[in-house]
């Protein structure tokens, strides 16, 4: 099933962000690689698509996984989690609709 990954930053975190990012980035290949990853990405702070030192607000992923609990797991594995970056995380069951 799908499930929907709402991780918030947590204020003044840019540059542990930046610092972590490589290592969000090789997992999120990973899920990639096992045809698993549905789309992922950050949320600019400013309505910008670089929002240079105004940062993230946070970011988003879909993907697959066997269980909510397995999804939870992994996203309490993220580095940014590790890094403190992020302030919540949400973990949601998702229904993909569009496109087909």
């Amino acid at each position: 099933m799908l499930y929907m990954i709402h991780g918030e930053d947590a204020p003044g975190t840019l540059d542990q962000r930046l610092a972590a990012r490589p290592a969000h980035l090789e997992r999120l290949q990973a899920l990639l690689a096992a045809g698993r990853l549905i789309l992922a990405g950050p949320c600019p702070a400013i309505d910008s698509p670089d929002p240079g030192p105004a940062g993230f607000s946070g970011s988003l992923i879909v993907a697959e996984f066997a269980s909510l609990e397995a999804a939870r797991a992994w996203a309490d594995a993220d580095p940014y989690v590790a890094a403190g970056v992020y302030a919540r995380v949400t973990v949601k069951p998702f229904k993909k609709v569009l496109p087909v």
